[in-house]
């Protein structure tokens, strides 16, 4: 069985009609339906359908798509034969791939990579070339891109679905990215581009051209040849035309003419021609089995010959984008390090497009680009960038990019492999063997040469030898070789023969008057040969052969080498002149001998014109016989002549001879001198470019340490942008744990009243989720509780007006005998990322509250009413009047238990009269006036501050609260920089140790010790100077002890606040933590009495314990026992 690898390239097919390859994933049925409503029914093409399909579903595909079209819709069944105006589709569970207009299926592997597009667009690409169309339609993925890459370097057509048609426009997208699609439709505008380029008619052969058409095609090839400097004449001209006729078409040109006029008059139309001639097609390690034999058989044997020389040096000529030569740096870079050799790698890459060798120094590739490639490479060799991958920068070092033309400008030398693949394949063969002596030239000794798989040496056959029988490496052989000018040479013709060559062909057989032409010229024109500038015969007319024969060794065409003895000095001479002055040249009289005696000939040479290279005329006439035999003849007279006559027309001839071999000599001197001066001027030119260079080098060099600069700048900026990036993430997440701590129901909303986020007090209160409630209106949920008039009235003014809602009081009926009083709070807030403004509402319900609020007002009127009519009675009896007290003190208790609930709504008329202070105040009053406001306002202070505290005493029966890891340094620090100024003024020196770190709730750890550090200051011994120490002690079990109501399970801390004040008696102590309770007059120690009570209930809430120990004027310490 063959070999898989080895198997010769696919045939080309014979069939003469475009076959039209679709290739769609994800959403491809759509773009199938649309495509195929347009495709007309004589079409004259063969469309071929491939999706991605369910390996265990059975495809309906035809049937559902033989509904949208008249043509007839076919389900592949292996080697199944195409034929136009047919649609072919494939099975599930199937790969697909084209065999000289068969098409063959094969079973897919369940675990590879599903790229039936590809595989079958590579195919389709190899067998049927130009008449080769590649669709790819909707889909998700990087399937089909290689596959279109495949068919435009092979001459075919291209297409991809635009973006807005697209139902999954990643596949399209891809290739069009990958710059290998000529045209961007939707599914139904396809067909009809298709049939506008009608590939089968225009795809001519050169021979079909007419005159003017032939004409204007090689004006096209010389304007390229002037604007890029490359010459396209001896590429295979079907493929030329091709190309040419690709670029008519996008151009909307009707003719070869009407192109060329476009050419002339858009500067960018012959760029874009010249960029499609070269067919910039290429990948990463294309064809593997070509770089296992690199790996097995080349690179060995270069590691071998460079024992003595330490560097391989490859030159990779055509290389487009880069990819081949990054490949072989990739493959010997892993050869070298595998086997330990320090081998350095010098690799030349050369193209004739600027344009693909600026991407090929870049080394960047779309991801597409990079399907050969191993993930194991990749890692290795590449560097992850946003939307593709570049090549590591040691890697790109190895590599020098450069334009040159290996058809004629002067090679690389020294090489130890040229990598040159599928380039010779668009040349003519004189080109090929043109490109193969340069090739040789350029080999070191035991040099190799790697060509692509459907290229040989054949026209080079003795200067290479193939290094396995299968193989597309070659050695070079050890010989002369040519000259590596002259393969070119000796088959370039001038520019205006190559015009009319076709028209020849197309009328040689019907025009009798050149067939009559013709003959004369060849049996009655003299002898003459057209040499070249380097006198090497390119076309012979007459015979000859007296003038020129054939000897022994290697065969040549040289005309001086072959001339018979006696005509190469006078040959040379003559054309010496004749390349000087540019004008005919005759010589007469030139003796020489022959086969037939000895002759004079007379021999003229012309230059030719309107050549695209010097070539030259060589005619010989009037040939004379000297001497025949024994018998001396002169002229036509017959008869014996004196022997000294023909001595003296010999010795004649001799003098003349002499003279014009010194007027020769004297010329080959003058020649040679100038020849000494011009090497001479070449040599100081190539001084100052080396100069140039180096300093060109140096720049570089300098270039390169900026940009080194400028990297470790952007470094740096990187890393400030992360940790500000960390610092912003630290501030979101301690906004939202704040948030979620927070009793009160908070809800976030837009501007249409919709929810964006609510936190976890408002889903406990009102028994909805947030995924429930995102993008609902606020009055939607909850069976509509917030569903009032005033409501939303005010909730809509907020943002437009921006607009805030402080304390804003509403009643909701939820039935006719229940109700809900709500407290709202709105602010206008935007969302920093999006830049949307929202309305964060905080609701607070005080229907408890209220009611509270009412049956103690109910109470209070009802109690007056009692303790009237008790007193009416007291008289009476006074054992009425005991009850009546006893009923008094009950209620009494009662009203201190609702006290501190209605102690929040205390504070409104405590505002109301500080703000009617504020305005009297501003009024023209008397200072008897003023101190009565002065003590009213005073007195509001008082009331407003035991309010507060009474308030938050009453919150602290409320055990809730987020226990969160706490770090008591911070709340201690943050609690001194509050009394920074009082602890100056009052000059109190403050010490504090290392503090732990709790699981607590911060905000009331923040208040217990606030009330601790206030009343180490507040309570200060003005004899002593001013101390407070807070420490702590992390208690042994032995210590617990003391404290059975302690959790001896858990880690326990002693944290201590002493101060150095005025201290009290120990007997006090319990009187501390009762509310209102004091041990000093308001007068002297200002105060609430509530301080301390609040102290010990969040000790309490945290499971610990709080005492103090003092004396009377020697300060006091309280002990707050916390775990961890």
């Amino acid at each position: 069985m063959k070999n898989k690898e080895n198997a010769t390239p696919p045939p080309e097919t014979t069939q003469d009609f475009p076959i039209v390859g679709i290739g769609a994933s994800a959403g491809g049925l759509d773009a199938f339906r649309q495509l195929l409503k347009a495709i007309p029914e004589n079409s004259g093409m063969a469309y071929v359908l491939v999706q991605h399909l369910y390996p265990s579903h059975e495809s309906i595909l035809p049937e559902i798509l033989s509904r949208y079209t008249n043509i007839p819709v076919l389900e592949i069944t292996d080697e199944i034969h195409l034929a136009p105006n047919n649609i072919y589709v494939i099975p599930e569970n199937k790969l697909l791939t084209s065999i000289d207009g068969i098409l063959k299926l094969s079973a897919r592997e369940k675990e590879s990579r599903n790229a039936a597009i590809d595989i079958f667009f590579v195919s389709l690409a190899e067998v049927h070339l130009h008449l080769a169309v590649g669709v790819v339609l909707s889909g998700t993925g990087t399937d089909g891109t290689l596959g279109l890459m495949a068919i435009k370097k092979h001459g075919g057509t291209t297409f991809a679905q635009d973006q807005a048609s697209a139902g999954h426009n990643q596949m399209p997208l891809n290739a069009i990215n990958a710059q290998t699609v000529d045209y961007i439709l939707s599914p139904d505008q396809i067909p009809a581009k298709l049939i506008e380029l009608n590939l089968t008619e225009e795809n001519k052969d050169e021979k079909d051209l007419t005159k003017d058409e032939e004409n204007s095609f090689h004006e096209i090839l010389m304007l390229l040849r002037k604007s890029n400097g490359v010459d396209f004449t001896f590429y295979k001209q079907s493929t030329i035309h091709r190309r040419i006729r690709r670029r008519m078409a996008i151009a909307k040109a009707s003719s070869f003419a009407k192109y060329l006029s476009i050419l002339n008059e858009d500067a960018a139309a012959p760029v874009l021609l010249f960029n499609d001639l070269l067919i910039p097609v290429t990948s990463f390690f294309r064809d593997p089995n070509v770089f296992t034999e690199l790996k097995e058989n080349v690179f060995p044997a270069l590691v071998q010959g460079k024992k003595d020389f330490n560097t391989i040096r490859v030159w990779v000529a055509g290389c487009s984008t880069g990819e081949e030569a990054y490949s072989i740096a990739i493959a010997l870079h892993e050869f070298l390090e595998k086997n330990s050799q320090d081998t350095q790698i010098q690799i030349f890459a050369s193209d004739i497009s600027e344009i693909s060798l600026a991407k090929a120094r870049k080394g960047f590739y779309k991801d597409a680009r990079l399907s050969n490639v191993s993930e194991t490479l990749l890692i290795k060799y590449f560097d992850k960038k946003a939307d593709g991958y570049q090549i590591k920068s040691h890697i790109r070092s190895l590599c020098t990019f450069a334009v040159h033309n290996f058809l004629k400008d002067p090679p690389f030398a020294r090489m130890n492999l040229i990598s040159c693949r599928n380039v010779l394949i668009y040349m003519d063969p004189f080109i090929q063997k043109k490109a193969l002596t340069t090739f040789h030239y350029a080999l070191s000794d035991q040099g190799f040469l790697l060509l692509g798989k459907s290229e040989t040496t054949a026209q080079a056959a003795d200067l290479f030898i193939p290094l396995l029988k299968t193989s597309r490496v070659f050695t070079r052989k050890t010989t002369a070789g040519y000259n590596i000018h002259q393969a070119m040479r000796e088959n370039e013709i001038s520019t205006n023969k190559l015009k009319s060559r076709v028209s020849e062909n197309i009328s040689h057989k019907s025009d009798f008057i050149k067939c009559g032409q013709a003959l004369l010229l060849s049996d009655f024109t003299p002898a003459s040969v057209i040499i070249n500038e380097h006198m090497d015969i390119v076309h012979i007319n007459g015979d000859v052969t007296l003038f020129l024969e054939l000897i022994p060794g290697p065969p040549t065409f040289n005309l001086l080498k072959i001339a018979r003895s006696g005509l190469t000095f006078e040959l040379r001479n003559a054309l010496l002149k004749a390349k000087e002055f540019l004008s005919p040249i005759i010589k007469t009289g030139i003796p020489f001998k022959s086969g037939k005696g000895l002759l004079e000939v007379t021999i003229e040479i012309r230059p030719l014109k309107d050549t695209i290279e010097p070539y030259f005329l060589v005619i010989f006439t009037e040939v004379v016989v000297l001497e025949k035999g024994n018998t001396k003849i002169i002229g036509l007279i017959q008869g014996q002549i004196d022997n000294d006559c023909t001595n003296l027309k010999r010795i004649s001839a001799l003098e003349k001879e002499l003279l014009q071999t010194h007027i020769d000599v004297n010329t080959t001197a003058e020649q040679q001198e100038a020849s000494n001066l011009e090497l001479q001027s070449a040599n100081e030119e190539l001084l100052s470019g080396t100069e140039e260079l180096q300093s060109l080098n140096e720049e570089l060099e300098t270039s390169k340490e900026e940009l080194q600069s400028s990297n470790e700048e952007l470094i740096i900026i990187n890393a400030e942008l992360i940790e500000k990036q960390e610092e912003i993430n630290n501030s979101k997440n301690y906004i939202e744990a704040i948030v979620a701590t927070l009793r009160e129901p908070i809800v976030v909303l837009d501007q249409d009243l919709r929810i964006k986020n609510i936190n976890r007090a408002f889903v406990k209160k009102y028994g909805i989720t947030k995924e429930e409630a995102k993008t609902k209106l606020i009055y939607e949920i909850c069976n509509g509780l917030f569903e009032h008039y005033l409501m939303r009235s005010m909730l809509e003014k907020v943002l437009p007006q921006n607009l805030q809602l402080d304390d804003f009081e509403i009643t909701l009926n939820i039935t006719s005998e229940k109700e809900c009083i709500l407290l709202l709070n709105a602010r206008q807030v935007t969302n920093e990322q999006s830049k949307e403004k929202l309305i964060l509402l905080a609701i607070e319900d005080i229907t408890q509250r209220k009611l509270v609020e009412r049956r103690l007002k109910i109470l209070s009127d009802g109690f007056e009413t009692k303790v009237k009519e008790r007193t009416e009675e007291l008289e009476a009896t006074n054992s009425e009047l005991s009850l009546s007290i006893r009923e008094l003190n009950s209620a009494n208790i009662r009203l201190h238990q609702f006290a501190y609930i209605a102690s929040h709504d205390l504070q409104e008329p405590l505002r109301k009269i500080q703000t009617f202070i504020s305005v009297l105040r501003d009024q023209s009053l008397p200072n008897e006036a003023i101190l009565l406001l002065n003590k009213i306002n005073s007195s509001s202070e008082r009331m407003k501050s035991l309010i507060e505290d009474l308030l938050s005493y009453s919150y602290l029966t409320n055990n809730e609260g987020l226990y969160v890891s706490t770090d008591l340094n911070n709340i201690v620090k943050n609690i001194l920089i509050d009394f920074e100024l009082l602890i100056e003024q009052k000059k109190v020196d403050i010490v504090y140790c290392d503090l732990p770190t709790i699981s607590a709730i911060p905000l009331q750890m923040n208040q217990l010790f606030y009330n601790l550090i206030s009343n180490s200051i507040k309570f200060l011994n003005t004899d002593n100077s001013p101390q407070i120490e807070i420490c702590c002690e992390k208690l042994s079990a032995l210590q617990l002890k003391k404290y059975p109501s302690l959790d001896k399970s858990l880690v326990w801390y002693d944290i201590t606040v002493r101060d150095n004040g005025i201290g009290f008696e120990q007997k006090y102590e319990k009187q501390l933590y009762t509310i209102f309770q004091r041990l000093h007059t308001n007068e002297v120690y200002k105060g609430t009495g509530i301080g301390l009570a609040i102290s010990d209930k969040i000790v309490e809430n945290h499971g610990g314990v709080i005492f103090a120990e003092s004396k009377l004027n020697e300060g006091a310490t309280f002990h707050v026992i916390l775990h961890s």
